[in-house]
């Protein structure tokens, strides 16, 4: 999928905010969630989420979603990564 579309696909699923985002070789964050749900497109590189002790790679061109609230660890590959992300806020619980 192209990065114009991406977006547009975004904005048409209620994702109001979009933002390119660039991680280095190295990059890794411990478990922690996210009040919003997120959704993006991996443009270089490659990223690993794992969410309940399972590990999943998406590399370029791969999109992932998570939902809000969801616990997870994040960690760059060997080659760092970048991703186009989208977030669309959910109310509080």
């Amino acid at each position: 999928m192209k990065q114009d579309e991406f977006e547009s696909m975004l904005k048409a699923e209620g994702y109001t905010t979009i933002t390119p985002i660039d991680r280095a070789v190295g990059y890794a964050l411990g478990e922690h969630d996210h009040p919003f749900d997120a959704c993006a497109l991996i443009t270089r590189g490659d990223i690993t989420l794992t969410v309940n002790g399972v590990a999943t790679t998406y590399a370029a061109g791969d999109i992932f979603r998570l939902p809000a609230r969801t616990l997870h660890l994040e960690s760059a590959g060997p080659a760092g990564v970048s991703y186009i992300s989208g977030r669309r806020e959910v109310a509080a619980t």
